[in-house]
């Protein structure tokens, strides 16, 4: 980062830069800093914040040509007002934009500079419009009629967008990978997720945190229109029950992250589901490699490695905290399924807090760790 750099200091720079240039023998002439190269100048501007960057566009018309073609990443996330002025300013330069952080503390966002960014900036890939609480649908509409190329979108503390325009956007941008609705009641229904699941079956993150009224009907579909899923999170989604997490547990053999805080409603049939899951997936990466599964079934032992070579298939993060229904058998089987989930210290994947009945439930690390400290008492018994 380049900041607090007085004029002193900056001019200082710039003789150097002329010094190198006329000693290496380059025939290029500066008499100042609007003569640096292009490919210089973006070279600097990239190790400065983007505030910087901002202020160099309007330096002179070469600097803001270069950063306006230059540029595809912006964050005014640190803008405390006037965002919204500032962004439609912004918007008829930075055409090329390919990742824009809106994120405010204070809403201060409207949907003229959201429809400002979508008429100008095309290229889109991932766009963050977090807490914006003056946004209304007109936005959605905007980016989804412009920005085709999305696949990661955030609008999480949004809760003024409904459902109908975000069905609308993903019948649009279909490439959407990565999609936070957290906390966006209206908009995360169930009939947004099967939306969702028509629209967009690249989907790997979801975050439906805190959506109340996604019930089973919409987390069946997104599992089986969205086989890729790798991590969901239904915290606070006290409506679902062991219907969405067993469809879960059959159409996505890639999740490896899975939220289910307060899903009160979840037993040890969830549990059992997704603990057979892990054989089910074994089977299906497997199927096209017969020799493979011959050689690797050939003895214990290389049964056993077969089993903790493809870790990273598995869940490796498992939130069941204030699952009060869930008994130490049912998650004790899920926890031996897969080894990426831990209770051990510093290691913590499998959250159970709020579960003082599930407190006997260990990873294998833990219980390898108990079974050492065991052994060292027994071999030792006079240390003190």
């Amino acid at each position: 980062m380049v900041e607090g750099v007085v004029a002193q200091d900056l001019d200082m720079c710039f003789q150097k830069l002329v010094m190198v240039g006329v000693g290496g023998g380059g025939k290029m002439m500066m008499n100042n800093w609007k003569d640096l190269p292009m490919e210089l100048l973006l070279r600097i501007l990239s190790l400065v914040d983007d505030r910087t960057v901002i202020v160099a566009s309007g330096v002179c018309t070469g600097w803001r040509d270069a950063v306006c073609l230059g540029l595809v990443s912006l964050n005014i996330s640190w803008c405390k007002s006037n965002m919204n002025n500032l962004l439609l300013s912004l918007a008829p330069k930075f055409t090329k934009l390919q990742t824009l952080s809106l994120r405010q503390n204070t809403p201060q966002l409207e949907d003229n500079s959201i429809e400002a960014i979508a008429s100008w900036c095309h290229d889109l890939i991932d766009l963050d419009l977090s807490k914006s609480l003056k946004l209304t649908d007109s936005s959605l509409y905007a980016v989804a009629h412009s920005c085709p190329l999305l696949t990661k979108l955030n609008i999480s503390g949004c809760p003024t967008f409904g459902d109908t325009a975000l069905a609308y956007l993903t019948s649009y941008c279909k490439n959407l990978k990565s999609l936070n609705l957290c906390g966006c009641v209206k908009a995360a229904s169930d009939r947004a997720l099967q939306a969702i699941a028509y629209n967009c079956s690249q989907m790997q993150y979801l975050n439906l945190g805190w959506c109340d009224g996604v019930t089973d009907a919409g987390v069946t579909s997104l599992a089986f229109g969205c086989p890729d899923l790798r991590s969901l999170d239904l915290c606070g989604c006290v409506l679902i029950t062991d219907e969405s997490v067993i469809a879960l547990a059959s159409k996505c053999i890639h999740l490896r992250s899975l939220g289910l805080y307060y899903c009160q409603n979840i037993t040890d049939k969830a549990m059992y589901s997704l603990a057979n899951s892990r054989s089910k997936s074994s089977t299906v990466k497997h199927d096209n490699d017969l020799w493979e599964s011959v050689k690797s079934s050939s003895t214990s032992s290389n049964s056993s490695q077969s089993r903790y070579k493809n870790d990273e298939e598995g869940l490796e993060k498992l939130n069941i905290s204030q699952c009060t229904a869930l008994t130490p058998p049912a998650v004790q089987a899920v926890c031996d399924s897969f080894p990426s989930l831990h209770t051990c210290a510093g290691r913590h994947s499998l959250i159970i807090s709020g579960c003082l009945n599930l407190t006997s439930v260990h990873c294998l690390c833990a219980l390898q760790a108990r079974r050492v400290a065991t052994s060292n008492l027994t071999s030792h018994p006079h240390a003190h």
